[in-house]
């Protein structure tokens, strides 16, 4: 049985979602949420095996949900519904954590396919969005080996610089980043000129491959 957690910010249309879901036999909806706060406190008394979460959710939430269940001990599959058609969106989620996504013109059939999929460890990914991710993961490496990593030198940055610096690693544009934060796009300029000095780096991208580097040594030392 595939136990599910939908999240989202309108109670009709989760209730829709719900309703459709649990008319399969394979298929049981656990609960429903309509925030990031409600989502994360029910998955600490109610484990499933997939939470199905709107990209729609307020203030980031949906992403929210994937960074925060991508750190817990045993997490369940994320699974985003509701993206546009957007290779820098759908990319955002999957280096966030996310199994899976869903465009907003999918059919009720289509979510259904993505679920089970999902759930056996496997994803539905148009062939662009494909190549999209192989050209992220090949450039990420290329600068890996051509960029002298000091992960000491991540110490250096503030608390905020590394909060700007892990949106920069999800590829936020400084708009996205400054809405994401509640800041000013000015600040967040001086925020990325500060951390390509700090790091010694000369692009966005160059910055965001210390980001490998500093989660392993945080791992280590845990």
């Amino acid at each position: 049985m595939i136990r599910i957690l939908v999240v989202h910010q309108t109670r009709l249309i989760s209730s829709i979602i719900s309703s459709v879901l649990d008319e399969e036999k394979d298929i049981t909806v656990l609960g429903q949420a309509t925030d990031s706060d409600e989502a994360l406190e029910r998955l600490q008394t109610e484990p499933c095996e997939i939470v199905l979460v709107a990209a729609t959710l307020p203030e980031n939430g949906a992403l929210k949900i994937t960074e925060v269940v991508a750190q817990m001990e045993k997490p369940p599959k994320v699974l985003v519904i509701g993206l546009p058609k957007s290779k820098n969106a759908i990319l955002q989620y999957v280096a966030a954590g996310a199994s899976g996504y869903v465009l907003q013109e999918v059919s009720t059939e289509r979510l259904l396919d993505h679920i089970r999929a999902v759930y056996d460890g496997k994803a539905i990914i148009s062939p662009d969005i494909a190549a999209a991710l192989m050209n992220h993961i090949s450039e990420l490496a290329q600068i890996s080996t051509q960029t002298d990593i000091d992960p000491s030198a991540y110490s250096e940055l503030t608390p905020r610089e590394r909060e700007v610096l892990e949106l920069i690693g999800e590829e936020y544009s400084n708009q996205q980043i400054a809405d994401r934060l509640f800041i000013e796009v000015g600040t967040v300029k001086n925020h990325v000129h500060n951390i390509l000095k700090k790091l010694d780096v000369s692009s966005r991208h160059e910055a965001a491959a210390y980001l490998p580097f500093v989660k392993d040594e945080s791992a280590n030392l845990e």
